[in-house]
């Protein structure tokens, strides 16, 4: 960016390149706060928000988490008009099934759901199996349905904030790796040193870093709860491409299952009850067998009739997960310094509010968006005993939800 020992100012300082950090780059400059700059140490998405399975959904049992959803959803509608690209936004819908023990939670969960007006039903478990021919739903015992949901692209959507934000006057610099947080007078964080020596000194620093906020955290003595979680995928292929169908959060068998473009199966695990930690910068990106061979399982029991099933790829990823798996939004402890990090696995589909949520505390220390309480989303609930919980939590679903 600039030679080695100068300097260079911002009002905004946006440390991260991934999908969060770029929202809020264009959602700061969408209010007239043009004096941005965001800084990525590799390029822009190269991180975590190429892993994200793109599924947009609103059912959640926090209500500020499925409000943050709902408000998402027109963008990514709406995507062509507001950042000039679609996003590879398909509309398919999303459901999720359950088995008898969670029928009273689901119930619960939609009616908090419809509250905030999220467009969501309860549908019987003869209405789902029509929605996806082939499904096995000899177990479920109920469904929910959101016909506003789908699946996008994260990377499509992030460099799609990216353009837009530059076409404002946002700064966007890539290969420009933070190697630590600036900290002033009265605890309070100032900017941020480069790689290359050059100090960049702002009004407000922004860590949007995913998986890596610890460590720069740190670097001012802030202790940031995040922890990288290994999240596996498998792709598998059935031996005739799947026709349309709703992106699945299928409960009974703990996994969730979208159609890629190419008619494959994405499958992923909700299964997390013995978390795997890993390094963020070194680990296999590869499914283990024990991984392959619970995916084929539990595929081949909900989806018994698939002529030819075979296995033509998998990769990891890392969920930067929270204790109460719900992300960390607000003021850290230190003045000058605001997070937006711990997404958990939830970040692709409320990206859109998120970025809004942080320009508007931002800028106007408040939000507009109804059923969003900036609260749970604050640092201290940990240190407070507070967490940020489901209402109506899934028996075996843990707190992914």
């Amino acid at each position: 960016m600039t030679d080695a020992a100068t300097s260079t100012t911002a009002k905004f300082l946006i440390i991260g390149g991934g999908l969060e950090g770029l929202s809020i780059a264009w959602n700061l400059a969408e209010r007239g706060e043009t004096d941005v700059l965001v800084v990525e140490r590799d390029t822009l998405c190269s991180g975590m928000t190429g892993k994200s399975s793109g599924i947009v959904r609103c059912h959640y049992g926090s209500p500020t988490m499925a409000a943050l959803s709902w408000h998402s959803i027109p963008v990514f509608e709406s995507a062509t008009e507001l950042l000039g690209d679609d996003l590879g936004f398909r509309q398919c819908g999303y459901a999720v099934i359950v088995g008898e023990e969670n029928v009273v939670p689901l119930r619960a969960n939609v009616a908090m759901q419809q509250s905030l007006g999220i467009e969501t039903e309860l549908i019987a478990p003869d209405r789902m199996a029509e929605l996806w021919p082939g499904l096995n739903v000899s177990d479920v015992a109920a469904a929910a349905w959101e016909p506003r949901g789908g699946r996008g692209e994260a990377y499509m959507t992030g460099m799609a904030f990216a353009a837009a934000a530059r076409r404002r006057g946002v700064r966007i610099g890539q290969s420009t790796r933070v190697v630590s947080l600036i900290r002033g007078r009265g605890d309070r964080v100032v900017g941020a040193e480069l790689a290359d020596g050059t100090r960049v000194h702002a009004e407000h620093v922004i860590l949007a870093t995913g998986v890596w906020a610890p460590q720069l955290g740190a670097t001012v003595g802030l202790d940031i709860p995040v922890r990288a979680q290994r999240a596996q995928l498998v792709m598998v292929d059935q031996g005739v491409p799947l026709g349309p169908v709703p992106t699945l959060s299928d409960l009974v068998g703990l996994q969730y299952l979208c159609r890629e473009p190419n008619g494959e199966i994405l499958a992923g695990n909700s299964d997390h009850h013995a978390p795997q930690y890993i390094d963020p910068d070194a680990y296999a990106n590869r499914a283990d067998t024990a991984t392959v061979e619970k995916v084929v399982e539990r595929l081949m029991h909900r989806l018994p009739d698939m002529p030819d099933p075979s296995i033509t790829g998998s990769y990891v990823g890392a969920y930067d997960t929270t204790p109460d798996y719900n992300p960390i939004i607000g003021p850290a402890p230190l003045d000058g310094l605001f997070l937006a990090v711990g997404f958990s696995g939830h970040g692709f589909k409320m990206a859109p509010a998120v970025g809004r949520l942080v320009a508007e505390l931002l800028t106007e220390g408040t939000t507009t968006m109804s059923g969003v309480d900036p609260a749970d989303c604050r640092y201290s609930r940990f240190e407070e005993g507070r967490p940020t919980t489901s209402l109506n939590p899934y028996v075996g679903a843990g707190e992914m939800r």
